[in-house]
């Protein structure tokens, strides 16, 4: 019997011809990235089990993002700053990206460090910017939307801070195999829609915990139409329905953008004609409507056009899921003719983002000058108030705010207050709302 693209990932890396759902093997490890949150716990775990002067097992492997709570005056955050630095230092770790290098027009700070390299912000866009994603290979992360890379075609997946400080010390883990779910996508996308509403479709359908320890697979004609940023937006989400992985096929899109920002030689992988599937699931593209993703869980979905009396209170564009430069795109189109009615905080992922901001245009206007001129309030590029974080965080919420956000998670308290209710959807329908002060079909504006 055939493997899936996730299995053949596995084996290979396994060392073995072939292996199946459920086996627990060990695989050795391409890439291990961790950030500001997690990394000094990862650390403390290695040097606990390894010893005080032990030694990465590849510091050309390991990369090191800070971008949840960068831009703020707490203490504790700073802390976990000074923590990596040290760590890079002591490794000499070349894959290290500084928050400090964003300050003073980007001249290093006081830490200057020839192992540091320019800041960039969400660590889940860095990665495949800088060029640390690529198909066939293993990327481990200790953040749960690790699995954002999943659309390079290789096995990505969030893993906890004792499993991150043995790969530390190891480069090896071990795992168990998941079976793949399978979700094509036939069809054409009508023009109102984007990867956001497909996901949430998906999520939507099968729950919370309806891929638990599964990868998920996405294709068919409305996934291999879409640009590398919008297949990121699918796998970032699968750990919102329990996934161990996301998983995108190959192809030229795939190929050009990665070879554009790597020399490193990888191989690519594809399902065998008679791969298994534990389950499959075909949506007609064209019949899906803009979504939307009611608090307080990503599977309470809903129609964005069965919600148009729910009046909210701030809208909200960035983070891995919804601050990527088609986001914007998307946002802009329906601000560039429209001011917002409520607070509106745009958020780029990362700093290449940001830049495009500035860069691209429509009818001769930055993308960053129609979201000023709409009334938009624009941030570093940073997690921002997508994981709440210190009080004094960009963008984060206050007590009883509805907020509409392009992120991936509503839980009660995920952006702010706990008694704040945060609705999930594309930057089209998060954009279209801003303008009207209520939950909007983007049908209606576009």
């Amino acid at each position: 019997m055939g493997m899936t693209m996730t299995e053949k990932i596995l084996a290979r890396h396994a060392g073995r011809d072939r292996v199946a759902p459920g086996e627990n093997i060990w695989i050795n490890v391409d890439v291990l990235m961790t950030h500001d949150v997690c990394g000094p716990g990862t650390i403390g775990v290695f040097k606990e089990h390894f010893g005080a002067d032990a030694k990465v097992f590849d510091p050309e492997k390991v990369v090191i993002i800070p971008d949840h709570y960068i831009f703020t005056a707490d203490s504790k955050a700073h802390r976990n700053i000074d923590i990596l630095r040290d760590f890079v230092r002591e490794q000499g770790i070349r894959y290290y990206y500084d928050p400090d290098f964003v300050r003073g027009e980007g001249m290093p700070s006081p830490y200057a460090d020839p192992t540091k390299t320019h800041y960039k912000g969400v660590c889940h866009v860095a990665l495949p910017e800088e060029g640390h994603t690529r198909p066939g290979e293993v990327l481990l992360g200790t953040d749960s939307h690790t699995c954002t890379a999943g659309a390079f075609g290789e096995f990505a997946t969030g893993i906890g801070n004792t499993d991150a400080g043995f790969v530390l010390g190891t480069g090896k883990l071990w795992v168990k195999v998941p079976p793949t779910m399978r979700f094509v996508f036939e069809g054409e996308l009508p023009p109102y829609l984007m990867a956001k509403d497909l996901i949430l479709a998906a999520i939507g359908e099968i729950g919370c915990d309806g891929a638990t320890y599964r990868a998920m697979e996405f294709s068919g004609d409305g996934v291999m139409s879409l640009n590398v940023e919008e297949r990121m937006t699918l796998c970032n989400m699968v750990i919102e329905a329990g996934g161990k992985n996301g998983v995108i096929p190959v192809d030229e899109v795939t190929e050009t953008f990665v070879r554009a920002r790597t020399d490193k030689p990888f191989e690519v992988v594809a399902n065998d004609g008679d791969a298994k599937f534990i389950y499959e699931k075909v949506f007609r593209s064209a019949d899906i409507e803009p979504m939307v993703a009611k608090p307080h869980s990503p599977d309470n979905k809903e129609c964005a056009h069965r919600l148009k009396d729910v009046a909210i209170d701030r809208a909200y564009i960035g983070s891995c899921t919804g601050g990527k430069v088609t986001d914007f795109l998307a946002a802009a189109q329906i601000l560039k003719d429209r001011p917002t009615k409520i607070p509106t905080f745009i958020v780029p992922a990362t700093t290449e983002v940001h830049s495009q901001l500035r860069k691209q245009t429509i009818d001769g206007r930055s993308l960053e000058q129609i979201f000023l001129d709409a009334g938009c309030e624009v941030g570093p590029a940073s997690c921002s108030a997508c994981l709440g974080g210190p009080a004094d965080t960009f963008g984060r919420l206050n007590s009883a705010l509805k907020c509409i956000s392009t992120t991936n998670r509503n839980f009660p308290g995920r952006m702010g207050a706990k008694d704040a209710e945060v609705f999930l959807a594309s930057p089209y329908t998060v954009a279209a709302s801003a303008t009207t002060g209520r939950i909007t079909d983007p049908r209606e504006v576009l």
